[in-house]
């Protein structure tokens, strides 16, 4: 379920054992913070406190409030050695997220190109990363509910990836390789494809000696999918290698006249060169 097996599993083991105690005894006042639906103001400053006294973040240090640039506002920003690491817009405790509410925190993140940000109002965290090559592009990294108990551990493992040691050992990066590998998009990208589908279609005709058509396949394996993995994959189809032409080499003429170089042939010493035999000159007529 979770995408945290290729993380150092000191880090994480440490992190998840420094935020469980604490955690729980935080999620009890957010919950209730909830339920009195406390004001934007008031739930920001306590979900600081989570990441002081829970996520290991110095309050004077780590964490500054509200930065601007342009008009543009974030409530907070966690740094590590003056180097901005997240960005964390924060709602009303009661107030429900919508993917919307990061869009002043994209256009900060965007200017400075930081790829994390946290939308949160104390009980629901959900993490953002974002890409800036065409244009802003975010995925959700995790989502994640204090208020329920049947999957706490799971949410404690989660938010451990926040916790100051692990951001500072890159366990985040590493989480978020890991999570967008095994992503449905990212696997419908590699199982459609042209190469994989030959191997399904070998290993299908030696079980059961037939030979299915490409996109019959294709078509057996989306109605396999759930309408959800479907959604998360986008459009099912077969993907063909694209085979790259082999580049000619073209021999460039060289300029000018091509004069062939002539070579002299050395004799071997036992060999001499044949001479022209002398000149006699003739004999002079005798008169009778």
């Amino acid at each position: 379920m979770l995408c945290l097996e290729s993380l150092d599993a000191n880090i994480l083991s440490m992190a998840i054992q420094n935020i469980t105690k604490p955690l729980r005894k935080y999620v009890r006042h957010l919950i209730e913070a909830r339920d009195e639906n406390l004001n934007e103001a008031d739930t920001v400053r306590r979900i600081i406190s989570v990441f002081a006294d829970v996520l290991g973040y110095d309050r004077l240090e780590d964490i500054s409030s509200e930065a601007q640039m342009k008009g543009k506002y974030v409530d907070f920003i966690i740094k590590i050695k003056d180097v901005t690491r997240l960005l964390v817009e924060a709602k009303g405790a009661k107030e429900k997220l919508r993917d919307r509410h990061i869009e002043q925190a994209q256009s900060y993140a965007a200017r400075n190109n930081y790829n994390w940000v946290l939308l949160t109002n104390g009980v629901e965290w959900i993490l953002f990363h974002l890409t800036f090559e065409d244009g802003i592009e975010y995925e959700r990294a995790f989502t994640i509910d204090l208020s329920k108990k049947d999957v706490f551990k799971d949410s404690a493992e989660l938010l451990a990836v926040l916790h100051k040691k692990a951001v500072k050992s890159g366990e985040l990066e590493k989480f978020w390789g890991r999570t967008s590998a095994v992503a449905p998009d990212s696997i419908g990208k590699c199982l459609f494809k042209e190469s994989v589908m030959r191997v399904l279609r070998r290993e299908i005709r030696k079980e059961y000696n037939h030979l299915i058509d490409p996109e019959d396949l294709v078509d057996a394996i989306r109605d396999m999918l759930t309408p959800e993995a479907r959604e998360a994959i986008g459009r099912i189809r077969l993907r063909k290698t694209r085979r790259k032409k082999k580049k000619s080499i073209k021999l460039k003429k060289p300029k000018g006249k091509i004069t062939t170089p002539t070579k002299s042939i050395a004799l071997p010493k036992n060999i001499s060169s044949p001479k022209t035999p002398p000149m006699h000159p003739s004999a002079p007529h005798s008169s009778g």
